[in-house]
């Protein structure tokens, strides 16, 4: 007994000294970044320690986001290795939301986990045949394997149960200690990682929704937002090295499980784009921790002594240029961070908390104001924007004509300089810059939508002020509104496509892709479009002018792969719901109509 517990305390102590030394590494890796924004403590954004508590119950304890895929979600928690082996990337290829994940260490973990509990049964066997445990009952597991030990004897039994022990904490340390060497880190910094994500209240006051999902944060430098008007000298503008993300997107980073739930739905990944948010997280985690001793190292001169791997990695870009050399050398490819859509899939079906856009949009900010690299398409939009103000260059003088033609008079707030709505007003129509100057697309489909909303609450009696769309969706969590207006119009049949609500499929439209091409894989748009014909719909619906835009342009598209002509009318038309409320609402107009929501 004295061996015994000199040996498991000598293990015992050993292995928490080289874990205690591997995550104090980690945290010096963390915190040498830049400090987290404010937000991120309690009571600030929607941040309480009950928003805390709730997000680590639902997102931690319950697997809320697991748990929404019903089938997959419910297996994972009976069968991890049946959904792997369902999903290989052997079989699958890219189409496996496995593919890229780090396969050997996950079936070493289930490996490990066999033997933390096979070493269990083994030394509690024993001591049950020892005498030294009794279970009344319950204990199916150890009784059967006791009576599998029985025969040898008491005196035999005694050394499995000194050896079943002496292994069980050499497998259980053993573990910890792979654990916080490997991937598998994640079952220590996800609780971390869901209790510091930003949280929002959604648009009907529900706390705790992802805050990933809705504005973007400002510029953030030294943890405080950057002064446009009068920045510092030393101020970031967004994140030109690992060493610009902050201690939390570090921890997003040291957080992922590599399950591939971002990766399934994401719409760059299945159109065939270098994009997987999954690989990306992975890949900057790498990075990061094949840097780390560059960036704790003391001075130039510990520098220097370094192995030329770790100094390689020092001096690798973040982002890499167009240039196939620069991108194959960078961490982060030139095309995989232009590819995204902003559409928030990822941060959606993220079961960790990881704030994936706001590391794409970080790397983003910093490529296109310090380092003027961006796509060349969008060189006209961001120049539009600069001196407009808006994408199509169209001057604040426009913004009112949309309103031209209605025969009844729009109100709009801040048009006489007030600084607050008046108290009789009921609701602020925010039109949204597509809506107000995109006159030319689809036969000022845009505008006429902005025109329809304008009408019907007008002919509603509701008071309203102009102020100038926010996001519905999984930004502000409204799925159920834009569907009760399509079910409520008369003769019309609502028909869901299969990617809708919480997982529903970008338009392509997004993370300023409306105003670049898509050179590479398939046109997004193109394939949502595609789902939506599969359908036979007489009419596709949308709340979005840019969906409109896009799904359009998409409907053209395979139209003309079935042999029509490209310039025709689509085949199906694509509008707005308040065009098909308004259409309901006029007698003249036929509205028995067969639509597709998305």
């Amino acid at each position: 007994m004295a061996v015994r517990t000199v040996l498991g305390l000598v293990t015992t102590v050993v292995a928490l000294a080289i874990a205690g030394c591997r995550v104090l590494y980690l945290y010096r890796m963390a915190t040498a970044g830049q400090p987290a924004e404010p937000e991120r403590t309690i009571g600030g954004a929607a941040r309480t320690l009950g928003s805390v508590v709730r997000a680590e119950v639902a997102e931690g304890l319950v697997q809320r986001r697991l748990l929404q895929w019903t089938v997959p979600g419910l297996a994972r928690l009976a069968a991890f290795a049946i959904i792997r082996w369902r999903n290989t990337p052997q079989t699958l290829g890219r189409r496996s939301r496995f593919f890229g994940s780090h396969l050997d260490a996950a079936w070493l973990v289930l490996f490990m986990i066999f033997n933390v509990v096979s070493t269990l049964l083994l030394y509690r066997g024993a001591q049950i045949d020892t005498g030294y445990v009794r279970f009344e009952r319950g204990a199916y597991a150890s009784d059967a394997v006791a009576r599998v030990l029985a025969p040898p004897g008491r005196d035999a039994n005694t050394v499995i149960e000194h050896v079943g022990v002496l292994l069980a904490i050499g497998v259980v340390f053993g573990f910890l200690v792979l654990v916080v060497h490997s991937k598998h880190l994640h079952i220590f910094t996800a609780p971390l990682d869901v209790a510091f994500a930003r949280r929002r209240s959604d648009a009907a006051g529900a706390q705790g929704v992802p805050g990933a999902l809705g504005a973007l944060q400002p510029v953030y430098s030294g943890g405080r937002p950057v002064d446009f008007e009068d920045p510092g000298e030393d101020d970031l503008l967004g994140r030109g090295t690992i060493a610009d993300f902050t201690w939390k997107g570090v921890l997003d980073l040291l957080s992922c499980t590599e399950c591939g739930r971002c990766q399934s739905q994401c719409p760059a990944w299945n159109t065939g784009k270098p994009l997987s948010p999954k690989l990306l997280v992975m890949g900057l985690r790498d990075h990061a921790l094949a840097r780390a001793p560059y960036a704790l190292a003391a001075d130039d001169q510990a520098r220097a002594a370094l192995p030329e791997a770790v100094r390689a990695e020092g001096a690798r870009p973040l982002v890499g240029a167009p240039d196939a050399d620069e991108a194959e050398r960078a961490v982060v490819p030139f095309d995989v961070l232009w590819s995204c859509t902003t559409c928030g899939a990822c941060v959606n079906q993220c079961p960790v908390d990881i704030e994936h856009l706001d590391h794409i949009v970080g790397m983003r900010r910093y490529q296109t104001l310090v380092e003027g690299a961006f796509p060349a398409e969008a060189e006209v939009m961001l120049r539009n924007l600069e001196h407009a103000g808006d994408p199509w260059g169209r001057g604040a003088s426009a913004r009112a004509e949309w309103m031209t033609g209605l025969a009844f008079e729009v109100p709009v707030f801040g048009a006489n300089g007030e600084e607050r709505p008046p108290d009789d007003v009921e609701y602020l129509f925010w039109v949204g810059c597509a809506g107000v100057l995109d006159d030319k697309a689809q036969n000022d489909k845009a505008q006429n939508t902005s025109r329809a909303v304008a009408t019907l609450v007008h002919r509603a009696g509701v008071r309203y002020r102009v102020l100038g769309a926010g996001d519905l969706g999984r930004p502000d969590q409204i799925f159920a509104p834009p569907r009760e207006v399509l079910g409520a119009v008369p003769g019309t049949r609502v028909v869901e496509m299969a990617r809708s609500g919480e997982r529903s499929f970008c338009c392509g439209a997004g993370g300023a892709r409306m105003w670049m091409d898509e050179t590479i894989g398939e046109r997004i748009n193109t394939h949502r479009a595609r789902e939506a014909l599969d359908l036979t719909p007489d009419l596709v619906a949308a709340a979005c002018p840019f969906c409109i835009v896009m799904l359009t342009d998409g409907v053209r598209a395979v139209d003309a792969e079935n042999g029509a002509d490209a310039a025709a009318d689509p085949s199906v038309e694509v509008t707005d719901i308040a065009e098909v409320l308004l259409r309901a609402c006029a007698p003249a107009v036929p509205h028995t109509l067969e639509g597709t929501a998305r």
